[in-house]
């Protein structure tokens, strides 16, 4: 019963934001109705570069690439380093994924772009490197969690070690390493519209040129579309590992 009230609250909300954003991203006209009245001496309310379509799609695009990215190479090394034969490289491994988070971002560009150039390359690059922390330490956190009497019972069962860890910790750790992969998700998202100061366009695009001509309607435009997508994509993980635990 509490299962279907929370699956229920979350297709509530998104029954609630997909219509705005939807609306907000087709009715480029809205803007200048309700931003009109609070900024009167903009001259210039809808960012006219590119529709706010293909904006969106070029952060998906960038998003989608980066974060699938993350998610197989951080669960990969999640379950290696909780394997027998990867325990000893399990700090170097932690110091490895700490150092690509606290990395700024802005850096990453500014050393990727010498090898990979301008546009969506470098961005997905520095996605890829920010989103592995949560991965990765929600992968070690919760395949450790399973408690030895599971695995022994499993191997009991007559199971070998990678039965064990696809039919038995994998299911039982799902909601940690979900928890780690929305982490993950929702920072690529929200961290993706830097990618627009070396023209990879997205939702920053609007972002930069509104702060560079001092364009607030921009800038809300950016920001306002982005974390609508934010809430939807993290509305539909939810909604992903609730049907999952309900299987379960």
């Amino acid at each position: 019963m509490q299962l279907m009230r929370n699956l229920s609250t979350q297709i509530v909300l998104l029954a609630v934001t997909a219509p705005v954003f939807i609306l907000l991203a087709s009715w480029g006209e809205i803007w200048e109705l309700l931003l009109s009245p609070v900024l009167p001496d903009l001259q210039q309310y809808i960012y006219p570069r590119f529709g706010l379509w293909q904006l969106i799609w070029q952060h998906v695009v960038m998003v989608f690439i980066s974060s699938t990215l993350s998610v197989l190479v951080g669960v990969g090394l999640g379950m290696l380093a909780t394997r027998g034969f990867g325990r000893d490289f399990l700090p170097a491994l932690n110091g490895l994924v700490s150092i690509g988070q606290t990395f700024p971002p802005v850096a990453v560009l500014a050393l990727a772009v010498p090898v990979l150039g301008f546009g969506a390359g470098p961005t997905i690059a520095a996605l890829f490197l920010y989103g592995l922390l949560p991965i990765v330490r929600n992968t070690i956190g919760g395949l450790e969690s399973v408690g030895p009497e599971v695995r022994e019972a499993a191997t009991g069962m007559g199971m070998s070690e990678m039965q064990t860890l696809w039919r038995v910790e994998m299911p039982l750790s799902f909601p940690v390493i979900m928890a780690g992969v929305k982490t993950s998700v929702i920072i690529n998202i929200g961290t993706a519209t830097i990618g627009a100061t070396i023209g990879a366009g997205g939702l920053g695009a609007p972002i930069v040129t509104g702060l560079a001509s001092d364009n607030t309607a921009y800038i809300l435009q950016g920001s306002i579309i982005a974390a609508l997508f934010a809430i939807i994509v993290d509305t539909l993980l939810e909604m992903v590992e609730r049907l999952f635990a309900s299987r379960r």
